[in-house]
């Protein structure tokens, strides 16, 4: 501990009692205490009622969703003469959950921004548009991979995506791949 708080006169705490008359609603009281000018103290106290499950529900539609997107991107080298999967270990769906789980040698990645941009990314490139940081794709397929990645999906969306470009070469905001 750094000792900051062993100064501070009032310790942070938790304290959670199972309540069975509330069934699904959850009620918690939360007091956040801060020092205002001249050692005064302010006060906030928030109540807040939910049902568990309502708030939930949200979280595991999404979950489904995602994981199935996942089940239909595939990767593939233009050296490959086939296409891979995600790992099964899908650590994309940290984002949505409390504590990341990622196959064996791969980074774990706790920032929420980081796991929210790789959700981007990674749709972002199924798309055809230009990926950014963050999406460790190497480590979610089982191999390293180089600059002449190229993604497609069962649907097939990069090539529907690029499907009506101008004879011009203009590509409407889509990254053109070598192939094409």
């Amino acid at each position: 501990s750094s000792g900051i708080n062993a100064e501070w006169p009032l310790r942070p705490g938790v304290v959670i009692k199972y309540v069975p008359y509330v069934a699904d609603s959850k009620r918690a009281l939360d007091e956040y205490i801060s020092e205002i000018f001249m050692n005064g103290m302010n006060t906030i106290v928030c109540h807040n009622t939910c049902e568990d499950s309502l708030l939930a529900s949200p979280l595991i539609l999404d979950l489904v969703i995602l994981a199935e997107l996942c089940e239909r991107i595939t990767v593939q080298l233009e050296s490959e003469p086939e296409s891979r999967r995600f790992n099964s270990i899908l650590s994309i769906l940290s984002y949505l959950l409390k504590a990341p789980l990622v196959p064996a040698g791969t980074p774990v990645v706790n920032a929420l921004f980081k796991q929210r941009s790789c959700i981007e990314n990674i749709i972002k490139a199924c798309i055809g548009l230009q990926p950014g940081n963050h999406m460790l794709l190497e480590h979610k397929i089982g191999a390293p991979l180089q600059q002449d990645l190229k993604m497609t999906t069962k649907a097939n969306l990069m090539k529907h995506a690029t499907k009506n470009q101008h004879s011009n070469s203009q590509t409407h905001g889509h990254v053109k791949t070598p192939s094409q």
